[in-house]
């Protein structure tokens, strides 16, 4: 008895071993065609890295160079608005000078009204040389280009 069952079951073996080796192609077919498979998959997704990474250098360079535009518009502007700046503030202190040259002017003129009123006439004051603009404002105004202070003496 011993035989026998020693024979099934190295037919069994047999069997098994067989059986195997069936499978054993099988599964090195498979194997093959999982690995080309993730080869393939591998270099599409490569692919599509590099594919990206050239999207993004491209965005990377279109944006560096409107980047260069905007600053440059900007260094313009700045430049511009300094001169505007600068401008303004030469108007500014024109407009002082030229407010304090009318706060005198009016001075002179609320002085001289004050003297017809008072009934002395602008004859009575002994004028002369520049100073003739008490008299005349009309000659103030046609005199140099000088301050109004050198015009004027108090």
């Amino acid at each position: 008895m011993a035989t026998s069952s020693g024979t099934s079951s190295g037919s069994s073996l047999l069997r098994n071993s067989s059986s195997s080796e069936d499978l054993d192609p099988k599964l090195d077919q498979r194997k093959r065609k999982r690995m080309i498979s993730n080869r393939e998959s591998a270099r599409r997704s490569r692919m599509r890295k590099q594919k990206h990474l050239d999207e993004l250098t491209a965005q990377l360079s279109q944006l560096r160079n409107e980047n260069n535009e905007i600053m440059s518009k900007i260094n313009v502007t700045t430049q511009l608005y300094n001169g505007v700046e600068a401008e303004n503030s030469i108007l500014r202190a024109q407009l002082s000078e030229l407010s304090h040259r009318l706060d005198s002017l009016n001075e002179i003129l609320s002085f001289v009204n004050q003297s017809n009123i008072d009934g002395f006439g602008a004859e009575d004051y002994q004028i002369g040389g520049e100073y003739d603009c008490f008299v005349n404002l009309r000659s103030c105004f046609n005199a140099s280009n000088q301050p109004m202070m050198d015009m004027v003496m108090y």
